[in-house]
């Protein structure tokens, strides 16, 4: 069992989930706490069962690298039929479950969100660097499903916190792709650091991104989402973000990727939690 969890990457969901319920806090305009349970169910076991398809597809890759050979499959632990028949399934129910617990706009965004993971970024992970940048789209899906879920469409708020979490992912990949760039030549993923093992464009990435996360992390304040103690909670943490990202340019070592690593984890939750304290302020 252990393994079979193991496969649904669940530090990875947990970031997801708690995205997803960003976007329905915003979406709902009442509460209905059934409808959140579906939600929240149905995205996390799409995001499951699009984490174990990808471990599924990529287990002769994972099985180069050394921070994904202990996985449960290359490791040998599990059955690569069985476990693409369970990724498969519970990636069915997390359709179902959004479907008809939540709304098919919902559902037919975590669709599209597995789809675009799974047929479309993962193989351009061994052929372009850009795959970062199309990797992007589904992982800044879970708001816009948590919001379609509470409102039953799309609006501008909805967008803006798609916008946050696209861009929030360009520090956090490059500081892990420039980490592990030996592990993902051996592997022949063409991720920046490996397509330009200088890192001088990396660092840069890394900078700009989180520099124009900044300024767009600003823009709830005037949609009608926070106020100014979102703005400048948010100005603190972007500020932190960008520092971070911009001592990798000075030295690009492995310990001020690292520190880009943490800042990033940091910074998300923090920035959520900001929003919903201003708003219910």
């Amino acid at each position: 069992m252990k393994d079979y969890i193991a496969l649904t990457k669940p530090r990875i969901t947990w970031l997801i989930l708690m995205s997803t319920g960003v976007g329905y806090f915003f979406g709902a305009r009442s509460w209905h706490l059934l409808t959140l349970f579906h939600t929240i169910l149905g995205t996390g076991l799409i995001a499951s069962g699009t984490a174990a398809l990808n471990q599924w597809y990529e287990r002769e890759a994972d099985a180069k690298m050394k921070r994904t050979q202990a996985r449960p499959l290359p490791a040998g632990r599990l059955d690569a039929r069985k476990a693409l028949a369970f990724a498969i399934l519970i990636s069915l129910a997390g359709f179902v479950e959004l479907w008809f617990g939540a709304n098919p706009l919902a559902a037919l965004l975590g669709l599209f969100t597995l789809l675009c993971y799974l047929f479309v970024y993962t193989p351009l992970k061994q052929r372009s660097p850009h795959s970062t940048t199309i990797g992007s789209i589904p992982g800044a899906m879970p708001p816009l499903i948590g919001f379609a879920a509470a409102s039953g469409t799309l609006t501008w708020q909805a967008w803006v916190l798609f916008a946050i979490l696209f861009l929030w992912q360009f520090p956090h990949f490059y500081a892990i792709a420039w980490m592990y760039r030996e592990d993902y030549e051996r592997a022949g993923i063409r991720m920046l650091p490996v397509v330009e093992p200088d890192g001088e464009s990396t660092a840069r990435q890394m900078f700009w991104t989180a520099l124009a996360l900044l300024l767009l992390s600003l823009i709830p304040r005037w949609t009608g989402m926070a106020g100014n103690l979102y703005v400048a909670g948010a100005v603190v943490l972007g500020l932190g973000y960008l520092f971070a990202a911009m001592r990798v340019m000075q030295d690009r070592s492995r310990a001020k990727a690292r520190a880009v690593l943490l800042a990033s984890v940091l910074y998300l939750p923090l920035l959520y939690g900001l929003m919903l304290v201003d708003r219910m302020a």
